[in-house]
């Protein structure tokens, strides 16, 4: 298995991309995968991971950065633009038609977190792609609006919003618009706002666990209005008859968002629990991420058949 750095192009926006090649690949042109990452993440975390070990299994496997984020292109930093994240993945998919290593008849899509409901639209919206699988399936928009474990109070919302509209009437007076600090302190500051669930993500994002220099710990404020007329899960029912895969954690607080998503699909559909693993789990401990990579192999394998 080999990893090469390689970009392509995502409505004018350079996307930074690590391309993972089984040794077959040099045999024969095979199936393929996009991998999104989680929301604020890198292509060097749990993205990374997924593509290298499905790569082992004999995928042609590529992890890409979002645009405005990581190593790829676009301004301002930290930009969380839902149609520009579903642009990034069908632009994936153009890039992979062009790899000689690749059947382009055999391409489907992996997201995890975020990118999980980003590729479940842009799976609705391009025919080009045979089947979706979604592992600790999150639709951001709906997580700020309600919450992770989907019981927010609706203020909390429409305090962003707020926050949101200053901050664009201050750019427009050339002033500094500040940015959403995703993250506190604190992992204990963390568990006092998002419980368990906060804990693990800050241990994943700002601790030893997952750590990465380029894992973006902001959102510009235009981010927030931008989620707020956004709906991925609108494109689900377009689906079909493709299949959908979704893989949750037994424990994960953001299972209802899966729910969700399982409950408008129209065609083949699973949603398939990991014993004992929270939603944050599934990004890097192997005891859970292996038994999900077996439930890839297989998916993957059946639906990605000549």
């Amino acid at each position: 298995m080999a990893r090469t750095r390689v970009s392509f192009d995502s409505a004018g926006i350079e996307i930074a991309a690590h391309l993972y090649l089984p040794d077959t690949a040099a045999v024969s042109a095979g199936p393929a995968l996009v991998v999104g990452h989680p929301g604020t993440g890198v292509k060097e975390q749990t993205s990374g991971t997924y593509a290298q070990l499905l790569a082992e299994r004999g995928f042609v496997t590529l992890a890409f950065d979002a645009a405005y984020q990581g190593e790829s292109g676009g301004l301002p930093r930290g930009l969380e633009d839902p149609a520009q994240r579903v642009e990034d993945f069908k632009a994936a998919v153009s890039y992979l038609t062009t790899r000689p290593e690749v059947d382009p008849e055999r391409i489907g899509l992996l997201g995890i977190c975020a990118s999980g409901g980003y590729a479940l639209a842009a799976t609705g919206g391009d025919h080009r792609v045979r089947a979706v699988a979604a592992v600790s399936t999150a639709e951001p928009a709906r997580q700020f609006r309600f919450g992770a474990d989907g019981s927010q109070d609706p203020a909390v919302f429409q305090a962003l919003l707020d926050a949101a509209a200053t901050a664009r009437t201050r750019a427009a007076r050339g002033e500094d618009p500040g940015v959403l600090t995703m993250f506190p302190d604190t992992a204990e500051e963390a568990g006092a706002l998002g419980g368990e669930h906060g804990i693990e993500g800050w241990e994943y994002y700002c601790g030893a666990r997952g750590y990465h220099e380029r894992s973006a710990k902001f959102l510009t404020w235009d981010s927030i209005d931008k989620m707020a007329s956004s709906d991925v899960f609108r494109s689900v029912p377009l689906i079909g008859p493709r299949p959908i895969l979704q893989i949750i954690g037994e424990r994960a607080v953001t299972a209802w968002m899966a729910t969700e998503a399982h409950q408008v699909a129209t065609g083949p559909k699973e949603l398939h629990r990991i014993p004992g693993a929270s939603h944050v789990d599934l990004y890097d401990k192997r005891q859970y991420i292996d038994p999900a990579i077996d439930k890839l192999t297989d998916y993957f394998t059946t639906h990605l058949t000549k």
